[in-house]
């Protein structure tokens, strides 16, 4: 991989990782038109914290506010009783547990099945399936579903089935904030609620799984053979960071006025590129890297 490429694929991560749309599922196929692979666990689990990094600036007052309210609640004195705690009286420390209770689901399979996800999920034909059913899913869900429901009125079964949405995208084509989203509106909450859950949900699942990748990958990036180099690296990561940030921005100014149609269509027209690319054998379904480990 060369500095032009990694750029390239830091603009892919920033474009479509907080857009319904699957960022693994842009990286893998991009990665395998320009690479002839996968661009590899090193330099894929480094630029996805730019995006990572976007979030939490964006989002940094929401989250210093759950935050102090949550250990206000659970340390403080305004936890004077489990109900207290929990945030019962305060709808920001409730959030906090909503957020908790709508990550276990994607660390439980996460962990549980991480052979299967990086294997057998990672076949192409997988990820067109899944981006032309929840193309459709996302699509028909908006238009049908009701916008009656503010953060203000979730649920702990509400936040486990957002929880559910994201832990699908698990599977590479589902996507994070298209499964999260998706959910949400079935729900019968509010795109712009819809969102905003899906981006303050996102953030301990994505940033603490890629903390953690990035440092196992920064140990092994010496036997990654399409490791860019450490200038090309970071190049990608601050345009992964930069771009994300407007994306995230003109996302939420898009879905107060717009449906997620545009989105519904993107995802079919992709699936059946893409398909078409597997049969004419331009694409390979598996992975070299992986059917090699296999």
């Amino acid at each position: 991989m060369n500095f032009f490429q990694a750029i390239i694929l830091g603009l892919v991560q920033a474009l479509t990782e907080y857009l319904p749309v699957s960022s693994s599922a842009h990286i893998r196929i991009i990665g395998d038109l320009m690479l002839g692979q996968d661009p590899g666990a090193a330099f894929t689990a480094i630029i996805q914290l730019g995006t990572e990094l976007a979030v939490l600036l964006y989002f940094r007052r929401d989250i210093v506010k759950i935050l102090s309210h949550w250990f206000g609640c659970l340390f403080g004195k305004d936890g004077k009783d489990l109900k207290s705690r929990m945030g019962a009286n305060d709808r920001d420390a409730a959030l906090g547990w909503y957020i908790i209770a709508g990550t276990l689901p994607i660390c439980i399979v996460g962990f549980t099945m991480q052979d299967l996800i990086e294997t057998t999920l990672r076949n192409l034909w997988i990820t067109v399936t899944v981006l032309f059913v929840f193309g459709i899913l996302l699509w028909v869900v908006d238009a049908k579903a009701k916008q009656i429901k503010t953060i203000e009125r979730m649920t702990v079964k509400d936040a486990v089935l957002f929880g559910i949405g994201q832990m699908l995208a698990l599977i590479p084509g589902v996507s994070r904030s298209g499964g999260t989203i998706t959910l949400g509106r079935a729900m019968g909450y509010t795109r712009e609620a819809a969102v905003r859950v899906a981006f303050l949900m996102a953030i301990p699942a994505v940033f603490g799984a890629g903390i953690l990748e990035a440092v196992k990958a920064v140990q092994e990036y010496k036997a990654d053979p399409l490791f860019p180099g450490w200038g090309a690296t970071l190049a990608a990561t601050v345009v992964s960071f930069l771009v994300g940030y407007i994306v995230i921005i003109g996302f939420l100014k898009f879905v107060s006025t717009f449906s997620y149609k545009a989105f519904g269509i993107y995802r079919i027209a992709l699936a059946v590129i893409v398909a078409i690319l597997l049969v004419t054998g331009v694409l390979p379904a598996i992975d070299p890297s992986v059917a090699a480990g296999a």
